[in-house]
């Protein structure tokens, strides 16, 4: 029966599988091998295990990590000027940088054997996300040595030699690095670079040596104009097989002291005008000792496969650090100042008009500060979260940007008058900073998440995909047919799953014992769960190797599995903080929104699907108009009501904003806030008697001591709305080319 199944059956399927399935490159090939699947493989089985997801530890602080933020951390944030660094000095003080060496900022990541920090990734992140709560050019410049750059390759690939010269000098400062990955011409392409390295025989330190003669020009290279030690990505070329019987290795990662003859740096770029060392640098016949290449010799040619397992770092963590730095600012902020500015008689955090962002503005917050934890936690148990890790870069900064629109929008001319006591201008200028670097967001969803996802994270895919590359075929038909009819079981029960939870309204999802209130929100995530897993092997069944070409319907494939991921996280951190009351409401108004997002994204995946009859029978089993609407505005008022009055939700959501290391502005609407929240009976009781303070004074109703206590909220409320301006003489010294206007008519004749 089996042999008649695969000669029978099987053997032409898998003829025209090998004709329609996609095939790997070996870029594609290396980057599947780079990372591994973890959550978002339960999410493509179509029925994930909610137990799986709450028995993942939630990230902790160990003492020594809470120790450093409480204490270098926050003094850190003390000495930074963000509006000099930006503005007048172009750079980090020198004391920033000392003290940035001394304490070992650089070296969070590298082990504590070789001189390191060696935190946990959560601790890495939380970091990353002080530092750009008060200055982005810090923030960044911590962050690059702790992800995509020579230490995390060194720690990963690198040979005991190397780490024990590189990782300590790295670690405290010694050497500073950078890593050059981005060519001239090749862009999101790194496989196309152009940068070369010969293998060759040259003079290094007097003798002659086996090296490489590297020649290459770089941009877009943070910490570049400054670094000492250049992490360098090139495709090596060994033509007189001095290494081996392979006349083009490929792309190799190495180090390139930067005093050696030939290296050019110290050019700048300005990103933005966000004053973080970003420049570009050219190498021209540099030589260097092929023990140089990271790892030595043998790692030649596997320089995309070590950078894909780096990427996790930025991307996984770094990024949506800072994006979770912005979010956090933008409600905080947002909301505060909503509370405490009045139009109309009344605080503009009453009018709907602004209660709908800040409503927004909370779920982007908590939504994702659940991912952030999420993705540490897998982090923190040894994972290389590839897929989640490129999933989490493009939509924690896309949720950064939005915030930070909203956030604008609600400050108003506040927003949009530069100055030391602008604290959104900063992060607004760095939005596409963010969007752009670590892969830009159009490439990263459009061609990584479900490209890679639907291959690496489907049960049986990628099985399949091998047994069709098998060179021998009679093997390939027999492994072929194995995994084939195994994911024609697994699509069978996958359609069953999709079109009896659609038509149930996910009454008969699972859902984990104790979820509570959220037990309905579980069951729709497994509902459109199913619901997806069924589109993705439809749409490789139909279009099979086209689907690469496909980026609009893989965008928004992408996009679908970054609703399940970040609204399961949310479910799971209400649940790891016990599931405390006052913020359930907060989770529903994320659920909705994303039950509604992932519907509309599904129903415009069907109408755009390139089989009409699969198309049908898509709709027909998912159902995709069946779904509730999104967060009801009574919803979205309450939400906004728990970001702007003090509570639990407010602090949660403020985390770190409150304490001292504060931006200027931040500090100021603190204050702000806090005395508007202290005056309010006070200050009804005035409007109640429709008195000024000062008639109210004068007329025994009001003490001295309450007077005072209005002043002084005045004139702070008067410190937050004001907005920074400058004389002549201080534009001039920013920007020196600036033509002085005559102070007089005499004077300009």
């Amino acid at each position: 029966m089996m042999s008649f199944r695969r000669n029978r059956i099987t053997r032409p399927i898998f003829h025209w599988a090998k004709k329609a399935m996609p095939g790997l490159s070996q870029t594609e090939r290396e980057a599947l091998n780079a990372g591994e699947v973890w959550w978002d493989a339960e999410l493509f089985s179509g029925n994930p295990d909610w137990a799986k997801l709450h028995a993942v530890a939630a990230p902790t602080l160990t003492p020594e990590e809470r120790q450093f933020l409480d204490g270098p951390c926050l003094t850190l944030c003390t000495m930074l000027d963000d509006w000099a660094i930006n503005h007048t000095d172009g750079d980090l003080p020198p004391a920033v940088w000392q003290f940035m060496r001394e304490h070992r900022f650089f070296g969070m990541v590298i082990p504590k054997d070789h001189g390191g920090l060696g935190f946990s990734a959560f601790a890495h992140s939380e970091v990353i996300r002080r530092l750009s709560l008060v200055s982005l050019p810090a923030a960044v410049t911590v962050m690059v040595p702790n992800s995509l750059g020579p230490g995390e390759l060194l720690h990963l690939f690198g040979t005991e030699d190397q780490k024990n010269h590189w990782l300590p000098r790295l670690a405290d400062g010694r050497d500073l690095p950078a890593f050059g990955l981005t060519s001239d011409e090749a862009g999101s392409d790194a496989a196309s670079m152009v940068d070369r390295g010969i293998v060759c025989r040259g003079e290094w330190q007097g003798n002659q040596v086996l090296g490489i003669r590297l020649n290459w020009s770089k941009r877009y290279i943070t910490l570049a104009p400054v670094c000492t030690l250049l992490g360098l990505a090139f495709k090596l070329e060994d033509p007189d097989g001095l290494l081996g019987n392979d006349p083009a290795p490929g792309i190799t990662c190495a180090l390139v002291p930067t005093d050696l003859p030939g290296v050019d740096i110290g050019r700048r770029h300005i990103p933005a005008g966000t004053m973080f060392q970003n420049g570009p640098t050219t190498g021209t016949d540099v030589f260097i000792p092929v023990e140089n290449i990271i790892g030595g010799p043998d790692y030649a040619g596997k320089g995309w496969m070590m950078l894909m397992s780096a990427l996790a770092a930025g991307r996984g963590v770094s990024l949506p650090s800072l994006a979770c730095a912005a979010t956090t600012m933008a409600v905080h902020s947002s909301a505060a100042y909503a509370r405490i500015r009045e139009q109309f008689n009344l605080p503009i955090a009453r009018f709907e008009g602004i209660q709908e962002p800040l409503a927004r503005l909370a779920a982007n917050a908590y939504a994702v500060e659940s991912a952030r934890f999420l993705t540490c936690a897998g982090l923190d148990e040894g994972r290389a979260l590839a897929v989640i890790s490129a999933l989490m870069k493009y939509s924690a900064t896309d949720y950064m940007r939005a915030s930070i629109d909203d956030a604008m929008d609600i400050h108003a001319g506040k927003a949009v008058i530069d100055g030391p006591m602008n604290h959104l201008s900063p992060l607004y200028r760095a939005v596409p900073i963010g969007i752009t670097v670590e892969g830009a967001n159009i490439v990263t969803r459009s061609l990584m998440v479900f490209g890679q996802g639907a291959i690496r994270a489907h049960p049986h895919l990628l099985d399949e995909i091998l047994a069709l590359e098998e060179g021998q075929e009679d093997a390939a038909l027999t492994a072929f047919d194995t995994h084939f009819w195994r994911h024609v079981g697994h699509s069978l029960r996958t359609a069953g799953r999709s079109l009896g939870r659609a038509l149930t309204g996910a009454f008969l999802a699972p859902a984990p014992p104790g979820a509570g209130q959220a037990a309905p929100f579980y069951r729709e995530l497994s509902r459109w769960s199913a619901a997806y897993a069924l589109t993705a092997d439809l749409a490789f069944l139909t279009v099979g190797g086209g689907l690469k070409r496909m980026e609009m319907l893989s965008g928004r494939m992408a996009d679908i599995l970054s609703e399940l991921y970040i609204t399961s996280a949310v479910l799971k951190r209400w649940h790891d903080a016990g599931q405390p009351r006052e913020e359930f409401d907060l989770v529903a108004y994320i659920a909705r929104r994303s039950f509604a997002r992932i519907s509309g994204l599904l129903d415009a995946v069907i109408a755009n699907f390139p089989s009409r009859t699969a198309a049908v029978v898509l709709r027909a089993l998912t159902l995709p108009r069946s779904v509730g609407r999104a967060p009801s505005d009574a919803l979205a008022r309450h939400c906004a009501a728990l970001a702007t009055e003090p509570g639990p939700v407010r602090d949660r959501l403020s985390a770190d904003l409150t304490g001292p290391g504060q931006h200027p502005a931040i500090a100021a609407l603190n204050d702000a806030y806090a005395r508007t929240i202290a005056t309010d009976a006070l200050r009804k009781r005035l409007r109640d008697l429709a008195l000024s303070p000062a008639a109210a004074l004068d007329a025994g109703l009001l003490t001295p001591d309450e007077k005072a206590e209005l002043d002084a909220l005045a004139q702070a409320v008067g410190k937050v709305i004001a907005v920074d301006d400058f004389s002549t003489d201080e534009i001039a010294r920013m920007y020196p080319g600036t033509r002085r206007m005559p102070e007089t008519k005499e004077a300009a004749e």
